[in-house]
């Protein structure tokens, strides 16, 4: 069964970072079940993350914005080191998000988005 096996715990670097999204740190470990890739991902200490980035539309960021930090966490680490293809990261992030609470709708919103918007940001592998 997909879930989160430790809480999300992070440290604010700068919020006026990332055009006001700001950076946040770990300061444990997050590490993830997922059934959609059949793996166990670690997001590890130190990794950096602004969360989702959703565009402060008001529409849009009024229905998925500052939700499922985790998730958005783990999808942002999946986009940085590329241990699953993209469409397995972007079906990680829909996963994670219902698990973290996320209605099935927002999670589906934020999934869309990613597909839509994220080929800029596959950050290429070191």
């Amino acid at each position: 069964m997909s879930k989160f096996l430790t809480d999300l715990d992070v440290m604010l670097l700068s919020d006026s970072a990332n055009s006001d999204r700001g950076s946040w740190q770990l300061k444990s470990a997050l590490i993830y079940q997922s059934d959609v890739a059949n793996q166990v991902f670690i997001v590890p200490v130190g990794f950096v993350t602004d969360f989702a980035s959703v565009p402060r539309i008001p529409i849009a960021f009024d229905i998925v914005g500052d939700t499922a930090h985790a998730a958005a966490a783990l999808h942002d680490w999946l986009y940085t080191t590329h241990p699953v293809a993209r469409d397995v990261a972007d079906a990680v992030l829909q996963e994670a998000a219902k698990v973290s609470g996320v209605s099935a709708f927002k999670a589906w919103l934020m999934w869309a988005g990613v597909r839509m918007g994220g080929a800029s940001h596959w950050s290429p592998s070191t």
